[in-house]
């Protein structure tokens, strides 16, 4: 039985986002999705290059781009992923969808003040602000396509793989705190990528595995039982490869 108090996901959007939305309310109800407008590319390439320098700025830029051309080269195994994983990637007719400039923004604070949710999953998302955070009603839990806290941060997925720690590719949720993926881990999953996966669509092939802990994690804090777990696993940060790695990686270990 569904429970009545209401769902929010929070988030950038995404099809492999839809995905993990539209199983949440397959099992457990209705689901408002607060969409947030992502970061310029010009506001994200500042914030890199103030915290890593400009070099390793400029070389992630150049492959989120190479990435976002892949998407379009290896749209064909994308839509083979979806089809043979029954993953629903779109937002549904009805879908509650609420648009926001920001997570932090008073108008995503507003809107769950007026939905008063029992809980908030953040999946592809801003950083909460430690004040956005003491507002909260809920509890709040993130989606994170990485195994924590051992490749927290960005391409969690593609990390474990150019690592060789292919026993690790995998996905966590936990609790939010102020840090990067640094909360109290609730569930984790671990798959496999398939031939034919790259770092364009290593989330949807995560996305496809993870359904099921997204389910239980939100289904837990609905029933006030949620507990945490130490993986025992050492924590570190990574970002986006620089181009020059990625094609090394690419070029030396096969992994894209």
């Amino acid at each position: 039985m569904a429970d009545p108090r209401p769902i929010v996901v929070v988030t950038e959007g995404g099809p492999h986002i839809w995905a993990i939305v539209n199983a949440i309310a397959d099992r457990l109800g209705p689901v408002s999705v607060i969409v947030e407008t992502p970061e310029s590319k010009k506001q994200l390439l500042l914030g890199r290059a103030r915290r890593q320098g400009w070099i390793s700025a400029i070389g992630q830029l150049g492959t989120m781009v190479l990435t976002r051309l892949g998407k379009r080269l290896f749209s064909g195994h994308a839509a083979r992923l979806i089809a043979e994983q029954k993953l629903e990637t779109e937002p549904r007719p009805g879908q509650t969808r609420i648009d926001v400039p920001s997570a932090n923004a008073p108008e995503s604070l507003q809107a769950i003040a007026d939905i008063k949710p029992g809980v908030v999953l953040l999946a592809g998302c801003r950083l909460l602000s430690r004040q956005t955070l003491a507002k909260m009603p809920c509890p709040v839990l993130n989606y994170h396509a990485g195994i924590s806290p051992k490749y927290r941060g960005m391409n969690g997925g593609y990390w474990a793989l150019a690592s060789g720690d292919t026993g690790n590719f995998g996905t966590t949720v936990h609790l939010v705190d102020a840090g990067v993926d640094t909360g109290g881990v609730l569930r984790q999953a671990r798959g496999k990528p398939e031939p034919g996966d790259t770092i364009s669509s290593y989330a949807l092939r995560q996305a496809a595995f993870s359904r099921d802990i997204c389910v239980a994690a939100v289904g837990d804090a609905l029933a006030d039982k949620l507990a945490t777990f130490d993986p025992g696993l050492p924590s570190k940060q990574w970002y986006h490869p620089t181009i020059w790695y990625y094609l090394w990686t690419g070029l030396t270990k096969r992994i894209w």
